[in-house]
């Protein structure tokens, strides 16, 4: 299946495509995703300005089955840029067919064009299909362990 996927940057007309894959990621992080917010980064997404990109898979029939957002991030101890892979989902009825080899090869292409000279990200500990994915590009998850102190801000 995969050598009929295309994994390209989007485009204005992929929006309905790419809102269905987003609340699919969403779903499956168990999040709650407002029009709102979709909207707000779909918008983050076609502005050239804006440092999120994204990818999404396609099939040679033109059904949408992947999406990747990914940015740069400064690695101040290296005083480079490097990647950071924000969001990636497989429908998953397309799972296990290759895609998310396919989106890891451009964002390989990506980070390489752009000297990049690594791509981090995060997943749950409970994504097991994904570190399992996942392990098999970088042989296990890295040393390092993600804190996050949560901001009360009013909306």
């Amino acid at each position: 299946m995969s050598s009929g996927i295309t994994v390209r940057g989007l485009d204005s007309s992929d929006k309905k495509a790419w809102f269905e894959l987003f609340q699919g990621y969403a779903d499956f992080y168990k999040v709650s995703v407002s029009s709102e917010i979709k909207e707000t980064v779909w918008q983050w997404l076609l502005d050239p300005s804006h440092p999120l990109e994204g990818l999404l898979a396609v099939t040679s029939e033109g059904c949408h089955v992947g999406l990747a957002h990914f940015r740069a991030c400064p690695r101040s101890l290296s005083g480079k840029d490097m990647g950071f892979l924000d969001d990636l989902f497989i429908n998953p009825k397309f799972r296990g067919l290759g895609i998310a080899d396919k989106i890891f090869e451009k964002l390989k292409e990506i980070s390489e064009e752009r000297n990049w000279p690594v791509l981090r990200w995060l997943t749950q500990n409970y994504n097991y299909r994904g570190r399992s994915f996942y392990d098999k590009y970088t042989g296990s998850a890295s040393d390092f362990i993600m804190y996050q102190l949560k901001i009360d801000v009013l909306a």
